[in-house]
């Protein structure tokens, strides 16, 4: 019998085959499947990577736009928030504006200073979607990483390899990009509407 990890599991889920040990009886609880466009972010205040991603049922997922905001390191600090808040912006005003945006969660640090910093990169990219009204939803790294490889402790080539093949792009993205696009990724698929 096949372990029931939840690797497995995840990949079964997100490959449509039939989950491991899984009752074969019929669902009752039948959730919608995601459809809209979801600005996913992997905040940081010299590298924010920004993708914009388009879901419909029963179709791959479609990168729409993406970038990594680059701050310069003689650029001050609240002129990099500034930077980040209006890239956020100008994505959120696309031709196909997204419906909610998906956000990396802070992952544990050290370093208070470091912790500060982060915190204000990712205020700065959270308010624009907050005037505007958009949900913001927020996932940890480790399951981004389960919904888009299959493993929680992928590696950022890993991810970028996979977003390559989940929206059939020629090259792989940048890995702040490939990481938001993840991000979005996680979202749309894990979503329970």
């Amino acid at each position: 019998m096949a372990r029931k990890s939840s690797r497995n599991l995840w990949t079964a889920k997100l490959t449509g085959k039939p989950v491991p040990g899984a009752s074969s009886a019929p669902v009752t609880d039948v959730r919608r499947v995601f459809a809209g466009v979801v600005l996913g972010i992997d905040p940081s205040l010299r590298g924010t990577g920004l993708a914009l991603v388009e879901f419909a049922p029963g179709k791959q997922p479609r990168l729409l736009a993406s970038e990594t905001v680059r701050n310069r390191p003689k650029l001050g600090f609240a002129e990099c928030l500034g930077v980040i808040a209006h890239r956020v912006s100008v994505m959120l005003e696309h031709d196909r504006p997204p419906v909610c945006v998906a956000l990396e969660q802070t992952i544990y640090v050290q370093n208070f200073q470091t912790a500060q910093i982060l915190g204000a990169a990712r205020g700065a990219a959270i308010a624009p979607a907050a005037m505007r009204s958009l949900p913001v939803f927020e996932y940890a790294p480790l399951r981004i990483k389960q919904a888009v490889v299959g493993a929680g402790r992928a590696s950022k080539e890993q991810v970028a390899s996979m977003m390559r093949h989940h929206l059939q792009l020629l090259a792989e993205l940048p890995s702040d990009e490939s990481d938001a696009a993840a991000t979005a990724c996680c979202h749309a698929w894990t979503w329970h509407g």
